[in-house]
């Protein structure tokens, strides 16, 4: 039996299909992202959504044709099981295993990252670890575990996981301290401000008021970095 595909949908209802394919085609126009980025964000929101019928099963073959494997796929939900909570993604991870199965598609060979569980630290900002530390001890330990655990991934890129957790924090409505945190990682890691807002611009198919929302969040962080790095330069 195949997967879905665009015919599946046209079966169901042809507008609504051509409703949906040019909606996530404008969403996701431009060459901001990659088309390996986009898949990972709507995954993400999948994931976020707990999305996980046909909708899920386009976007699992959509990833596979760009090139992601079940390794991969895997990373990602451990990822981002982080933000979106564990129980979405291992529903997720559970949805996905079924869909190899019923689909004759390639599983996981095993390679993965060594969970540093009994360690200590972490590889977070030490200024958001005070902070965190300072509003409750038990949320900075849970927090630094959970950095931790993550920091050998590799599979997943340090823009790509910051892509995945700024989708996770718009269909959360989280746009306060982690949504702050993560647009600085994704800056961090080379994104342009015009490539944070294109992933950002993204997840509107997934609720555009939200979307929309995010966006007005995202304008004022982007001016006040701008502000801050022009009084530094003018203090330099």
């Amino acid at each position: 039996m195949a997967l879905p595909s665009q015919i599946t949908v046209k079966e169901l209802d042809p507008t609504f299909a051509e409703m949906a394919a040019v909606s996530f085609r404008l969403a996701g126009d431009g060459v901001e992202l990659t088309p390996r980025e986009r898949i990972l964000l709507n995954l993400t929101a999948d994931v976020c959504e707990q999305i996980l019928g046909m909708p899920y099963e386009l976007h699992v073959r959509a990833a596979l044709d760009v090139g992601l494997d079940a390794d991969d796929l895997r990373e990602l939900l451990r990822f981002i099981s982080y933000d979106s909570g564990y129980p979405a993604a291992l529903a997720a991870l559970e949805r996905l295993a079924e869909v190899e199965r019923e689909h004759g598609l390639p599983g996981p060979t095993g390679q993965s990252h060594q969970v540093n569980a009994n360690g200590t630290g972490s590889p977070l900002p030490s200024a958001m670890r005070a902070e965190v530390r300072a509003l409750d001890p038990g949320l900075a330990d849970y927090m630094d575990l959970q950095s931790r655990i993550r920091a050998g991934m590799s599979r997943i890129s340090v823009r790509e996981r910051a892509f995945a957790t700024m989708t996770v924090d718009v269909l959360y409505q989280t746009l306060q301290e982690s949504f702050r945190a993560h647009v600085g990682r994704a800056l961090g890691a080379g994104a342009t401000p015009d490539e944070v807002r294109a992933a950002v611009r993204a997840t509107a198919p997934f609720g555009m008021t939200r979307t929309w929302r995010a966006l007005n969040v995202l304008d004022a962080l982007l001016a006040e970095r701008e502000e801050q790095e022009r009084q530094a330069a003018g203090v330099a």
